[in-house]
């Protein structure tokens, strides 16, 4: 089979990238190993900027169409008694959007299969050829190939690609349950993350609801080395941590999904690797606290996606395609970095030595200008690349068409040059891969922040490329980010 592009793994990271590429007129097939996809829970919601990043492409609203009245609490940081409030950064989603990562999937495997991209499943990649002109994996033939294949990538294993960082140092379980029967140590609705934690002698707890009569049980022992990643998690293990955390009249009903996970945090020291690039987990793994796994890999996605569709068409300015590995590279490195931090503050084995660095940060915290910081590093709205302005805000806009919002008009996937002084601005050939669109803020917006200026071109992932204001001539920007 001949393809523009492989992407191996059909995760949130892989079909979203998928999703991009088709988007970009780009063929691509999907190669993923399990033949059934996990109902296992995983990460429970998106942060806000994912949130924005799915409304730019039209993808937020039909996904929660079918998702229970959003209850959700603002986030936290290392689970601080402390609801992170989002609205100091202008958007829409103040706070973290509840869904579980298996309906992610879902509803993007089947936006593909819509637009006749083939995801097959129990297809394990077990050689990748790569030479100058393109990539051969599991009997296909590609231009490029993307690893998205998770935190045991069998890509980076077979290309020797190294993976630097730190092992694991506990041994934890993430669960998904129901319950026989129930004391009032069981959370009965949905609160902020801080309000679910708990502790024994013996283990730390965290059980919060789901959907239906589901609860999340992540769960740990305060001493001692837990079982290997290997072992399947026993009915008898989960009852043994609900009698020992929430009081022997807490009893399991069914456990529905479980898995082991630790604290290992790694990263590869290059994103590309001539013709395979590295996403998602398969590029950078840390500890699952804070809600930040789903939202880098599908932002890795988003930055990659319009950056390899324009090499394989042929048009990627110089440098472009690399741009990926120096734009997302930081922002995990910073992630790997506040996951660990939270790790300590989580303090489960009541340390009273980091409890007192936990009242201290608590305090922090409350401050607004400390708030504001904490808010936008976890929920990814503060990210901001070398040489750009920072993400492009959803105003409310009116065209010659009537009523519109800033992510509606990217929906095509292409950059957008948003003129609202109503001057027309030439975009030099480039109408295949910008829209020109001229149009006013609403009345009670004032157009002159630098992310609202007279005239901006905003790149396809949403960041703010050139104003009218920046003293650069609009055909360098457009030279530099759409050939």
């Amino acid at each position: 089979m001949q393809t523009d592009v492989i992407v191996v793994g059909a995760g949130p990271t892989g079909l979203m990238l998928a999703h991009e590429l088709s988007l970009a007129g780009v063929t691509v097939v999907v190669l993923e190993k399990e033949r059934t996809r996990s109902t296992q829970s995983r990460a429970g919601g998106l942060q806000p900027r994912t949130a924005e990043v799915l409304d730019l492409r039209g993808l937020l609203e039909p996904l929660l169409a079918d998702a229970p009245p959003q209850e959700g609490t603002g986030g936290h940081f290392a689970m601080l008694p402390v609801e992170l409030d989002c609205r100091p950064w202008r958007t829409r989603y103040p706070r973290p959007v509840t869904l579980p990562q298996a309906q992610l999937e879902a509803f993007l495997e089947q936006r593909l299969r819509e637009r006749g991209v083939p995801v097959l499943r129990g297809h394990a990649v077990t050689a990748v050829e790569q030479d100058p002109e393109g990539v051969s994996a599991g009997g296909i033939r590609g231009s490029y190939l993307v690893a998205c294949d998770g935190a045991h990538s069998a890509v980076r294993r077979l290309l020797g690609v190294p993976f630097p960082g730190r092992t694991s140092g506990v041994s934890a379980v993430a669960a998904d349950i129901t319950l026989a029967a129930r004391t009032d140590a069981v959370p009965g609705a949905r609160r902020h993350f801080s309000e679910y934690v708990r502790a024994s002698a013996d283990f730390f707890g965290v059980l919060h609801p789901l959907d239906g009569d589901r609860y999340r049980l992540i769960f740990g022992k305060l001493s001692g080395d837990g079982p290997g990643r290997e072992v399947p998690v026993a009915p008898e293990e989960i009852r043994e941590v609900l009698h020992s955390v929430y009081g022997p009249g807490t009893e399991l009903g069914e456990l529905c999904a479980a898995s082991r996970f630790g604290d290992a945090t790694r990263q590869v020291e290059r994103y590309r690797e001539g013709r395979v690039l590295f996403a998602g987990d398969a590029a950078h793994i840390h500890m699952p606290i804070g809600g930040q796994g789903v939202n880098l890999g599908v932002q890795d996605a988003m930055n990659l996606g319009w950056k390899l569709a324009a090499a394989v068409r042929g048009w990627a300015p110089a440098g472009l395609l690399d741009s990926y590995h120096d734009e997302r590279h930081p922002v995990a490195a910073r992630v790997l970095q506040h996951t660990r931090a939270q790790t300590v503050l989580m303090n489960p084995g009541r340390n009273q030595d980091v409890a007192a660095v936990r009242d201290l940060m608590t305090e922090l915290l409350r401050l607004p200008d400390t708030h504001r910081y904490i808010s936008g590093m976890m929920s990814g709205l503060d990210i901001r690349y070398d040489g750009l302005g920072a993400r492009m805000i959803d105003l409310d806009l009116t065209t010659e068409h009537g009523p519109t919002r800033m992510s509606e008009l990217m929906h095509s996937g292409r950059g957008l040059l948003l003129s609202l002084d109503g001057k027309q601005r030439p975009v030099g050939g480039r109408s295949d891969r910008v829209d020109h669109i001229t149009a006013k803020t609403a009345d009670h917006v004032t157009a002159k922040t630098e992310e609202e200026g007279e005239a901006l071109l905003i790149r396809p992932d949403g960041y703010v490329a050139w104003t009218a204001g920046d003293g650069t001539p609009l055909e360098s920007a457009l030279a530099r980010w759409f050939g």
